[in-house]
């Protein structure tokens, strides 16, 4: 009997140690690329505090490695090729600096498509399938959600008194499709990555930049840049994907808890944009009602009917033209689906 007793404790720990690295290893490290910080408010107060306390919200057993896209050396148009790689597990993806590697992306955001958060939100909803899918196929990536940075809008270090003014002007761009409509009113468009702005604002590589009014001061951009011309053309739509490889390692039910989480992070930034918008529009005036941002000194521009109207008809004028052979030539069913989805959304057949 005691040669039995003697016997089962280095037994029962020979146990033990073979158990061990089992439970361990199924602990799911997620290497995770945020958004800029350079972005502001939305990284900050959002998204870096969701995905630090995630593992402790969900109980999935999973550890975050999160760091913000402008401390990692990687531009912000190379996401889906690391992605792809294999070299992160999730992305704050930028749709609009990802359109060169995958056009689809931009089925939510064609200029002019989607003029308030309301019919935005509509229009995101109906192509994330799309979207979804095409991701999987082209990049290995699953989409777990969407949101809006907001309204973009121009900000210029000249003066301008109207939309009309961007003729002969350089103007920054995130891509392709606000290009062609922009070069429609004789700018010249300058793709730029976020992060190069303030600099080429302030040596006058560009007069112009277009992005939404919160990140503009979380960059501060007034403090070279004069004039806003609250006129959104289109909504900077983000969103969140997840390597397949990854997420086939989950249990059907934790890919249920995980999914659940990001649906909440969704909802709410969406509802932290829009309030975002409005604020930064009065912090970059210096108005009193400014609370979340810095207090600087523009001069907003009065948009006119004729303006809200050029923009709005710019999605079946210039926008969906311009985009659809683009996105057919890499993804052969694009228009097509976008027809299907879309369209009906905001009217057009």
């Amino acid at each position: 009997m005691r040669q039995l007793k003697a016997l089962a404790i280095p037994m029962a720990f020979s146990m033990a140690m073979l158990v061990a690295p089992t439970s361990q290893a199924q602990e799911l490290t997620l290497k995770v690329i945020g958004q800029p910080i350079a972005t502001g408010n939305i990284q900050k107060n959002r998204e870096q505090p969701f995905f630090e306390q995630l593992a402790a919200k969900t109980g999935l057993p999973i550890k975050i490695e999160y760091k913000p896209l402008d401390t990692l050396g990687i531009k912000d148009t190379e996401q889906l090729r690391v992605m792809k790689a294999g070299l992160f597990d999730i992305v704050s993806l930028r749709f609009s600096q990802n359109s060169r590697d995958e056009p689809t992306l931009l089925g939510l955001d064609l200029v002019g498509a989607a003029p308030t958060y309301e019919i935005s939100r509509k229009v995101a909803d109906a192509w994330q399938p799309v979207l979804d899918k095409r991701l999987q196929k082209q990049f290995g990536v699953k989409l777990l959600g969407h949101w809006p940075f907001g309204p973009q809008m121009l900000f210029c270090k000249p003066e301008i008194k109207g939309l009309a003014d961007v003729k002969g002007k350089k103007v920054r761009v995130a891509d392709q499709n606000l290009a062609k409509f922009l070069e429609g009113l004789g700018a010249t468009p300058v793709p730029m990555s976020f992060g190069e702005v303030h600099q080429a604002l302030s040596l006058g590589v560009v007069d112009c930049a277009v992005t939404g009014p919160s990140s503009a001061n979380a960059a501060s951009w007034p403090e070279i840049v004069k004039y806003q011309l609250p006129l959104g053309f289109q909504m900077a739509f983000n969103g969140y994907a997840i390597n397949l490889k990854t997420w086939n390692k989950m249990t059907p039910a934790q890919q249920a808890t995980l999914q659940k989480a990001f649906d909440e992070l969704e909802n709410d930034i969406w509802s932290y944009s829009e309030e975002l918008y409005a604020d930064s529009l009065a912090c970059n005036e210096g108005k009193a009602t400014c609370k979340s941002g810095k207090k600087f000194n523009m001069v907003s521009v009065p948009v006119s009917a004729d303006e809200i109207a050029l923009v709005n008809t710019a999605v079946s004028s210039v926008s969906l033209p311009a985009w659809g052979p683009v996105c057919d030539k890499a993804n052969p069913t694009c228009t097509a689906d976008w027809m299907k989805t879309v369209g009906p959304v905001i009217g057009i057949k």
